[in-house]
């Protein structure tokens, strides 16, 4: 594996339709940032260099543009969630049943948890 190329601040204004406020993303929900750190983090683990998550992600974005995800970036962590899924399956660092498996025990939690309360996996 080649060595991760680490992402810095310097980086983040060049990415494509991200919501920002003084030139730094805004993660208007918690799972944004977890989900923008998941990236980074296996990045930097050496499962894939910042270049081929760029690719990736760009991807997923035409695709979802295609799809007539709204211009808005209200769906771009959405996106930025399932390029991270297809990453995960290319690199076989899961499978879709792992996957599927994550994504009901997630609903699940989320559907047995009081309102205005965190949302946590029961392990």
């Amino acid at each position: 594996m080649s060595r991760p190329e680490s992402l810095t601040s310097s980086d983040v204004p060049s990415l494509p339709d991200v919501p920002s406020s003084s030139d730094m993303p805004v993660f208007v929900e918690p799972w944004h940032a977890q989900v923008f750190a998941l990236a980074v983090r296996l990045s930097e683990q050496g499962h894939f260099t910042w270049p081929e998550w760029a690719a990736t992600f760009s991807e997923e974005l035409a695709r979802a543009s295609a799809a007539g995800a709204p211009k808005d970036g209200s769906a771009y962590y959405d996106v930025w969630l399932t390029a991270l899924e297809t990453m995960l399956l290319d690199r076989n660092l899961a499978t879709p049943e792992q996957l599927s498996d994550l994504k009901q025990a997630w609903t699940d939690a989320y559907l047995s948890t009081p309102h205005g309360a965190p949302v946590h996996l029961k392990r």
